[in-house]
């Protein structure tokens, strides 16, 4: 049986010029600009990610004498079910049939994961696979108050009170603290306007305006803290939260978004909190958690975070309410 393998296709040339045309050398950078445009249309991560799941496609396929590009449904519901075999979660096993649908169509092949095959597959492995994914704890104000005090007066301990002070009062994700640059910050009367160029729902760069108010208490206000770190650091240009080295001075490049989760846990650590129940993620959900217990609605929520729908933020509002309205406690047991 004849076996296509390749490490990753190539896709074809999706600005090249008839053979019969002939472009100005000056057209060259045109072309260039245009190839680049190209790429952006999946995100970064997105496309290293399917990269690696087409490789991983594409390797189980020779080692079982099937054809990759174009692939087979059968062969395609046979490697999502060894994926799940492997114990890889639903959501990996989607993002590698994802990985499968978007080579084909670079490849001008016809999918095979919208077939009937596949689809069933997918349908049966929900049902029996398929479980809720078990949310990080969400850091509320309180826990907030408590982490910062306990941080120390360095140069880490200011930038990690600045980052998790402005990270709960944005409600922002990992990747838009990390991205954040000195001139996306504009400071008001009323606290910080921060823009966030681009997000995980804002993939074309159409960009949307924060506001992050002064807070009530000098020591958790989250405008003051930033502006002790940009002060403390000596920023003038470039990324908002860097690396610090072990000899305590300031690194030039940003920080990853793997830094801020390692932050978080640290800082819930020497706060007295249990470090494995708190990721990066616990600053978002922290602050839908706190604002729907303080009385906040969905839409100004909403606004706040950037969901596109209610569906999102509710999962942190029933959270948060599990205790505060629960029936159970009429019960008189």
């Amino acid at each position: 049986m004849e076996v296509n393998f390749s490490p990753v296709p190539v896709a074809p040339d999706p600005v090249a010029l008839p053979a019969s045309d002939t472009p100005a050398l000056s057209l060259q950078p045109v072309i260039d600009q245009a190839r680049k445009f190209f790429q952006q249309t999946t995100a970064s991560n997105t496309r290293q990610s399917y990269q690696s799941d087409w490789r991983a496609f594409e390797a189980w396929c020779h080692a079982h004498g099937l054809i990759a590009l174009p692939a087979s449904p059968e062969a395609v519901a046979c490697y999502l079910t060894a994926c799940a075999m492997r114990g890889l979660k639903m959501a990996t096993v989607r993002r590698h049939l994802s990985a499968i649908n978007a080579v084909h169509k670079e490849q001008g092949c016809e999918s095979p994961t919208r077939s009937t095959a596949v689809r069933g597959v997918m349908s049966g492995m929900r049902r029996t696979l398929g479980a809720p994914t078990t949310p990080v704890d969400a850091l509320l104000t309180e826990d907030m108050c408590r982490i910062v005090t306990a941080l120390p007066a360095t140069l880490q301990g200011v930038r990690d009170a600045a980052l998790l002070l402005v990270g709960f009062a944005g409600a922002f994700r990992r990747s838009e603290l990390v991205a954040l640059e000195l001139a996306d910050l504009h400071l008001r009367d009323e606290g910080y306007l921060i823009l966030l160029r681009r997000s995980k729902t804002d993939q074309v760069g159409q960009g949307r305006w924060v506001g992050i108010p002064y807070g009530e208490h000098a020591e958790t206000c989250p405008v003051l803290a930033l502006q002790r770190w940009v002060a403390a650091a000596g920023l003038t240009e470039g990324a908002v939260f860097r690396g610090i080295n072990r000899h305590g001075k300031l690194a030039s490049a940003r920080l990853s978004k793997r830094a801020v989760a390692d932050i978080v846990k640290r800082a819930a650590a020497a706060a007295g909190l249990d470090p494995t129940r708190y990721s990066g993620h616990s600053l978002r959900s922290g602050h839908c958690t706190s604002a729907a217990r303080a009385g906040v609605s969905e839409r100004v929520i909403m606004l706040q975070t950037g969901h596109k729908s209610e569906r999102a933020v509710r999962k942190y509002i029933r959270v948060c309410s599990a205790f505060t309205e629960n029936s159970a406690k009429a019960l008189g047991l």
